[in-house]
């Protein structure tokens, strides 16, 4: 789920990123609709301490959600309430923490960021819905075997047990996906997403060659991946990118078309 912008729940993609980086194991952290239990559980830390990153020893900050309304946007009559943000923002929080000195982060302008991504979000869901596209329970099972590949995991029920292990329920995962499945078609059906050629794909692979060798790993020692390789991944990168342009271009005219209040 290497999406620059979240094309489904917020929680489903930051979470399991951020099992990827606290857990070895491979089992994920989990979504949106309860906070990240991993930093109430003194278990997750030798010494007792909740905000103790296991793997780094780093203080986790404190999530500032005080200040944080009942009601944290509304989206064309539909309410983002205080509990789905909470969960989202505590999970990129950590997450953050653990790419940057959490004294660093500023956590309004996190917050901000979180609720934008949050009423993209259902934005997009909304205007899925709209289009008719019904996802059916195979529908549902494939896209939650492509976030397993995509999030380093082995199949559908290791991503289902990572995200109960946090709070969600099997049918709020699964609703997730249903969504996720929503908007990937939506955004395929209104944009012109085409597979690249060759030429493109050889021209990605020797932009990569040229960026692992300028940043020194590219040395006579270093075995690079040949384009046979990667091409499958350079591929998905590609149609990922298109996706990526597709949805900010459909967001722009949701959000000026949308009636949308943010009240943080």
């Amino acid at each position: 789920m290497k999406i620059t912008r979240p094309l489904t729940a917020v929680g489903i993609a930051a979470l399991l990123a951020l099992a990827g980086c606290s857990d070895d194991s491979g089992s994920g952290d989990a979504g949106s609709a309860e906070p990240d239990q991993t930093a109430s559980d003194p278990a997750a830390d030798p010494e007792g301490n909740p905000e103790a990153d296991p793997e780094s020893g780093a203080q986790m900050p404190d999530a500032e959600v005080d200040d944080v309304p009942d009601v944290v946007a509304e989206v064309n009559g539909e309410e983002i309430t205080r509990d789905e943000f909470v969960g989202d923002y505590e999970a990129q929080l950590q997450q953050a923490a653990m790419s940057q000195d959490p004294s660093q982060i500023d956590q309004d302008e996190l917050k901000q960021q979180v609720a934008q991504n949050m009423v993209d979000n259902r934005l997009l869901v909304q205007a899925a819905d709209e289009s008719g596209i019904e996802p059916t329970e195979e529908d549902i099972d494939t896209t939650l075997e492509d976030i397993a590949a995509q999030s380093g995991m082995t199949s559908s029920d290791e991503v289902v047990a990572a995200l109960e292990e946090q709070g969600m329920t099997e049918e709020e995962i699964r609703a997730e996906a249903a969504d996720q499945f929503q908007v990937m078609g939506y955004i395929e059906a209104e944009a012109d997403i085409t597979e690249p050629s060759e030429d493109e794909l050889r021209e990605q692979y020797d932009a990569y060659v040229e960026q692992m060798e300028q940043a020194g790993q590219g040395g006579e020692d270093a075995e690079m991946p040949s384009f046979e390789e990667m091409r499958d991944q350079l591929a998905q990168q590609a149609v990922s990118e298109q996706q990526n342009a597709a949805a900010e271009e459909i967001l722009t005219s949701l959000r000026e078309e949308g009636d949308v209040t943010i009240n943080l």
